[in-house]
């Protein structure tokens, strides 16, 4: 890393912003917070800028101003894929076994209950059926990871936004209409990219087609789910299951079923990466610095095309 030894680095935000620093500035690291510029404030602010290294997700809050300016925009996308791709597969594990309800079976009527319950509506991993909504970098990583474990499973997978050789790469999965997913699935996974196409796109038309003992598991986005119907299909079928990370709003607003159903299990947004996790996001970045100082192709560069489909 000495290309980086000689470079003057300065931290600022948007409210203390030191115009004759900003007006030098090359090259920004950045995370979560990134504040949104317009084009205008860019080319007065940044004459000079020509790379932001973002060490998180999504982009879209602010990439957009800054590629029309000509400005490049790299993501550690790539890199916070990864904790939820385990995250999710650990759920789906525990989903096939049936231990959310176990759980809270065990609790309230004890050890034989839970058992019964166990043993009577749930099948395992070996064989089932696993549904993942989304094949982006997420959804992708997941089976992956699913086939590095070498977990047996019959993998669907709905993506409106799939080109043709990312549906060349994925050996062993089969492509299915949402409503076949939702039929056919022990357990659904949801990966959609956030972004206006998607949002309301999981409905009660969906829902209802879940089997009576099926999990649904959302680390995507509160937003793709009309929540009045998921909740719905839970009532309709106690045995139903969701797991969700994401809510909108999030988190929900006091007095909200979920807090109460019996077959919702919350978690406060943390399959994202957390704690040490988040090393991996800032050394996707500097690998990708490394990579422009020396003058090769980055890795994970964000373009207005990708915009139109990514989270």
């Amino acid at each position: 890393m000495s290309s980086l030894l000689d470079t003057d680095l300065v931290v600022y935000n948007k409210s203390t912003l030191d115009t004759q620093t900003a007006n030098i500035t090359q090259i920004i690291f950045s995370t979560w917070g990134m504040p949104a510029y317009t084009e205008e404030e860019i080319k007065i602010l940044f004459p000079n800028l020509k790379m932001i290294l973002y060490g998180a997700g999504s982009v879209q809050a602010f990439a957009r101003p800054f590629i029309n300016c000509g400005i490049r925009v790299v993501s550690a996308w790539a890199a916070n894929a990864i904790p939820v791709a385990e995250f999710a597969l650990s759920q789906i594990i525990l989903a096939n076994k049936g231990f959310f309800l176990s759980q809270k079976v065990m609790r309230e009527e004890g050890y034989i209950a839970a058992r019964e319950l166990t043993q009577k509506h749930f099948r395992g991993t070996f064989d089932c059926t696993l549904g993942i909504i989304g094949a982006g970098m997420i959804g992708r990583k997941l089976i992956e990871m699913l086939k590095a474990c070498n977990i047996r499973m019959r993998i669907l997978v709905f993506d409106p936004f799939l080109s043709p050789e990312a549906v060349k790469a994925m050996a062993g999965v089969s492509l299915c209409s949402l409503e076949t997913l939702f039929e056919e699935s022990q357990v659904i996974s949801n990966h959609l990219a956030d972004n206006p196409q998607t949002v309301g796109m999981l409905n009660y038309e969906l829902f209802k087609r879940m089997a009576p003992t099926a999990v649904f598991i959302n680390t995507g986005r509160g937003a793709q789910v009309i929540e009045a119907d998921l909740i719905r299909a839970l009532n309709e079928e106690p045995l139903r299951t969701a797991l969700l990370d994401v809510t909108a709003p999030e988190p929900p607003v006091d007095g909200h079923p979920f807090y109460t159903m019996p077959n919702v299990f919350l978690s406060s947004h943390i399959s994202g990466s957390l704690g040490d996790e988040t090393h991996r996001l800032g050394e996707y970045m500097l690998d990708e610095l490394e990579l422009y100082l020396s003058g090769h192709d980055l890795k994970y560069e964000v373009t207005l095309g990708m915009l139109e489909t990514m989270a």
